[in-house]
């Protein structure tokens, strides 16, 4: 994550912060994401049978490209120079808009809409994040996320 100072984070409040590096969604990424959340549905994992869905093929989990936000953050949100620690600390209005394909690669936008003070010693940081899918006019999904960065 970049580091940059207080004053420099609360001077980004209503900007955008940046956007990741694109992040492939392959097949063996969803089928991984299957076994471990123990979600197993067909559009998911079982090509032949998806394809015969409206998706024309298998798509992600909703919750995988929400997951995906952590490394993409990882790219462009930027966090003190003081920092000691940061927690995700939850998220607000998610809205999943469009699916994901396998193969598909996804890159998300990220602006800083708050930086507060939470209590002494505790940034509270809100972003809002859209998820674009390549080559597609939708988004894959939009957020809030919150996070609490002990400084």
């Amino acid at each position: 994550m970049p580091i940059a100072t207080l004053d420099e984070i609360r001077g980004k409040v209503g900007s955008s912060v940046g956007v990741s590096d694109w992040i492939e969604v392959s097949q063996e990424r969803i089928t991984a994401f299957a076994e471990a959340t123990e979600d197993r549905q067909f559009i998911h994992v079982d090509p032949a049978s998806a394809a015969q869905t409206p998706f024309g093929g298998t798509v992600a989990h909703g919750f995988l490209s929400l997951s995906l936000l952590s490394r993409m953050a990882a790219d462009v949100m930027q966090v003190p120079d003081t920092t000691r620690m940061a927690l995700n600390y939850g998220l607000d209005r998610v809205r999943f808009i469009a699916p994901v394909r396998a193969g598909k690669r996804v890159r998300g936008h990220f602006t800083l809409d708050a930086a507060d003070e939470k209590s002494p010693g505790q940034l509270l940081l809100k972003h809002t994040v859209t998820v674009e899918i390549e080559g597609e006019e939708r988004p894959a999904l939009t957020a809030q996320w919150l996070g609490l960065v002990f400084i």
